[in-house]
């Protein structure tokens, strides 16, 4: 089986979806004056979020802040994220471009941030990052793991600001620095293809490898192409793609939402496909898998009213009962009704047509009271009337820069002006259809 979907798929839709994925191609078609509105005011109140809740002196984003902007004393508000961090560089270069702030306010934190990395304070190992680490001092946080992970999104947002900056020769050396000494064959513990999951001074590499469809996209990509520490183009095809169907689609993935979304916001895989193998086209695989999704929660509103055509999306993200790891399908989690706004508009540059009728709805009935100073509230559930206090960067950033995709390419356009990312897509063979 290949990526595209069944003809018994196709004459679904109509039943199913508002339209197909096939007709929504990322910054391909002017947008209604009402969605361009609605789309500016949430990207720039995501903005907002990097512009005031990183550090100005080391530009460490924080993981999570009061959705309405207030500050308080409660513990771990001053806990910096290495991933959210890779969206707020990615966030400056998009504020610099619509003139939310002057270019060279811009320009000066990312290079403060950069800096931060590069040199100082904040740590690595083997040129990995702590996941959490404080924003003021870049220390590590409590036992936070070298992750791979948010390493991978703090790479891919330093490459898009050397890009963007191409005037300041200290963000191209610092963002260089960076990526030349990410060490991708430590990460693999020796096996020949599988990166860890991470690694902790006390205990080593942690147990888990990427090893089948997740985030994986990126995290890969960019070790194939390293000009220093580089993975075997082999590994690209290595690890596992489980087939999956569900609601009449067929993509490939078991996994959240999300990891649709990530690696493919600053890898443009738009008429693109591997070579080799299955010849899967991952653009089309994510909007496929948001399709689903969306078929999924429309399936749950049996079990939870507050789902319906309009108004779903459930990834990641805060709940009654603290942080959750859920979505589907396959369902994943102990599913309580909530609804997640990221989730949505996290697949805007994948599935317009069916993404942003979701957030014109959540903010006609819902309101200020989950649309705030810095975007949607991280999650809310209208069956048993609760709403998040929070925002969480890397969910406010997802949002941010899929819009920006959606409305402009511009990350796409940034990230892939990198060299390496060309020489990755030529040795992993993804070539234009």
């Amino acid at each position: 089986m290949s990526w595209f979907r069944t003809r018994r798929e196709f004459l679904a839709i109509p039943a199913r979806v508002l339209a197909g994925p096939a007709l929504a191609r990322g910054a391909g078609r002017p947008l209604a004056v009402e969605d361009e509105r609605l789309l500016d005011d949430l990207s720039r109140r995501c903005f907002l979020y990097f512009w005031e809740q990183s550090d100005s002196h080391s530009g460490i984003a924080r993981d999570r802040a009061r959705a309405d902007g207030r500050l308080h004393s409660l513990e771990g508000r001053d806990v910096g994220s290495t991933g959210a961090t890779g969206f707020a560089l990615t966030a400056l270069c998009i504020a610099a471009e619509h003139g939310w702030v002057s270019r060279r306010a811009a320009r000066n934190r990312a290079r403060a941030t950069l800096r931060s990395y590069a040199t100082g304070p904040v740590a690595h190992e083997h040129g990995w990052f702590y996941h959490f680490l404080d924003v003021r001092s870049g220390v590590r946080y409590r036992t936070s793991e070298v992750s791979t992970s948010d390493s991978t999104w703090l790479v891919a947002g330093a490459l898009t600001a050397r890009q963007f900056f191409r005037e300041d020769p200290e963000i191209a050396r610092f963002a260089t620095t960076i990526y030349e000494r990410v060490d991708y064959r430590w990460m693999l513990n020796q096996h020949p293809f599988f990166l860890a999951h991470g690694w902790t001074p006390e205990n080593g590499f942690l147990p888990y490898r990427y090893d089948r469809y997740c985030q994986l996209a990126c995290m890969y990509l960019l070790g194939i192409g390293s000009p220093t520490h580089f993975l075997d183009p082999k590994s690209w095809y290595a690890w596992g793609r489980e087939p999956f169907h569900y609601g009449g689609f067929e993509y490939y993935g078991r996994t959240l939402l999300w990891t649709y979304q990530y690696p493919f916001s600053w890898w443009d895989f738009r008429n693109r496909r591997e070579s080799r193998g299955l010849q899967i086209n991952w653009f089309e695989n994510s909007a496929t898998a948001t399709h689903a999704h969306r078929a999924f929660c429309i399936d749950l509103a049996r079990e939870f009213p507050g789902y319906s055509a309009n108004i779903w999306g459930i990834t990641s993200s805060d709940g009654l009962g603290g942080y959750q790891t859920w979505g589907g399908p396959p369902r994943t989690g102990r599913l309580d009704g909530t609804i997640v706004p990221c989730a949505a508009a996290g697949s805007l540059m994948f599935t317009p047509d069916i993404c942003l009728p979701v957030l014109h709805a959540m903010t006609a009935v819902f309101g200020s009271s989950i649309y705030k100073r810095y975007g949607f509230v991280d999650a809310f559930n209208p069956t048993a009337g609760w709403h998040a206090d929070d925002v969480i960067g890397i969910d406010v950033g997802i949002a941010l820069l899929s819009s920006e995709n959606l409305r402009t390419g511009n990350v796409w356009k940034w990230f892939m002006s990198n060299p390496e990312a060309h020489r990755a897509f030529m040795l992993a063979g993804i070539e234009s259809i």
